[in-house]
């Protein structure tokens, strides 16, 4: 087998201008396939961790029947929510855990009415994770003394024409469903870049929402951040061992847009890039055809002191996997510097922010992140295609008669 591997390595370079030309189709179609991997998985983090700050949390307690009407966002109380809060406070990699109200309701004004989404919130806890307090352009953040404040995002300002400190009318269901009305002063505006977001939720004081909606001193759900999206199986699964009179959901089982967004963006990615490598292997195949119409005489000459048929295959399949594995390093090594520095700087995403809510959760920048799973998973993936690419040459190389090679012209 060293023999073998020898001579397939000298063969490799004996004609190495066609083996550069093929190596830097493949190295190339690697680094475009190890950028797309980054942008993929960096955009991913940028949506999830946005979503979950967007959203309220990574994990959220509702009520038993909460699930089965959670697009009407039903007013069903929590039977103890500050024992809820207590019990996700002392699980591990919990964050924070706050009391929420939501309900549907309608803001108006002059300029006309909308349907919106109204969330009430305990400031003093959300405020450091909140999304929303970051992105904060007019005004300022709701605070825990704040009787009728309202925080709205800047699409329902434009629309309804009101800024910090104009009155504007909402009107919202309450426990026993029905409609309360109350005038609300607008103490901030916040701008996601995505105005269907925008539009859609406005946000309130808890004790405020609690007076308006008839709920004294309760909540409809219980908001819980963890320390990195991706902990949420785990967290959901230790809650219901220890909440088991409620329902525990993950922000992705509730919003499962995002989620169905992100899967349909990494199949397109995946296909298109075995696209990519298998273009760049046709190199490879080339490159073999090309060897074996060359070699025809060598091989006859093999052939005739006795090399078997298979070992004159394995020989050529071992040249086209060297191809593939030579390239499969430069192009880690390159892909790895590039998304490196990518990381660093970051690609500046802020012209398609407010496309639509996925691009908007993604911020201004975009940074790629790359696992060493992913290169090494993408290497094999190359190195294989370019056997393969490899397998029929090398079949035609073993199938030729030691005669007929050796009189090859």
């Amino acid at each position: 087998m060293g023999q073998t591997f020898k001579m397939a390595w000298r063969n490799m370079w004996r004609n190495w201008r066609r083996t550069v030309i093929a190596l830097v189709a493949i190295v190339a179609g690697l680094i475009l396939l190890l950028l797309l991997d980054g942008l993929i998985k960096g955009s991913d983090q940028a949506v999830f961790g946005n979503a979950v700050r967007l959203y309220g949390g990574n994990v959220m307690v509702h009520a038993p029947g909460y699930s089965a009407k959670a697009s009407r966002l039903p007013m069903l109380p929590l039977e103890d929510a500050d024992a809820v809060v207590q019990a996700a406070r002392v699980q591990p990699n919990v964050v924070a855990a706050a009391k929420r109200i939501n309900t549907a309701g309608i803001a108006s004004s002059r300029e006309g009415t909308y349907a919106v989404e109204i969330t009430a919130i305990e400031p003093e806890v959300e405020a450091p994770l909140s999304i929303q307090a970051k992105n904060i352009v007019q005004g300022r953040f709701l605070q825990g003394d704040d009787g009728d404040a309202i925080l709205i995002g800047k699409g329902l300002a434009d629309r309804l024409q009101v800024a910090p400190g104009d009155n504007l009318v909402l009107l919202g269901r309450s426990k026993n469903e029905t409609m309360r009305q109350h005038s609300m002063t607008v103490v901030g505006i916040y701008d996601l870049g995505a105005p269907d977001i925008e539009k859609r939720m406005v946000y309130l004081t808890l004790p405020e929402a609690q007076t308006l909606y008839n709920l004294r001193d309760q909540a409809t759900e219980v908001s819980i951040s963890l320390e990195s999206v991706g902990q949420e199986d785990a967290a959901v699964a230790a809650f219901k061992r220890v909440l088991p009179a409620y329902e525990i959901d993950s922000w992705a089982t509730l919003r499962p847009e995002i989620r169905q967004a992100i899967d349909a963006k990494a199949g397109f990615t995946g296909v298109f890039g075995l696209i990519v490598v298998l273009i760049a292997c046709i190199g490879v195949l080339n490159l073999m055809m090309m060897a074996v119409f060359e070699r025809t005489r060598e091989m006859g000459v093999l052939a005739a002191l006795g090399m078997k048929g298979r070992r004159v295959m394995a020989l050529f399949l071992l040249e086209g996997s060297l191809i593939g594995a030579v390239a499969a390093v430069i192009g880690c090594i390159l892909g790895v510097l590039l998304l490196g520095w990518l990381g660093r700087v970051g690609i500046d995403i802020s012209k398609f922010s407010g496309v639509g809510e996925v691009t908007a959760l993604m911020g201004d920048r975009m940074y790629p992140v790359i696992r060493v799973s992913d290169l090494i998973s993408r290497a094999i993936a190359v190195t294989l295609i370019a056997a393969l690419a490899s397998l029929y040459p090398a079949w035609q190389a073993a199938r030729k008669q030691p005669a007929e090679a050796l009189h090859h012209v």
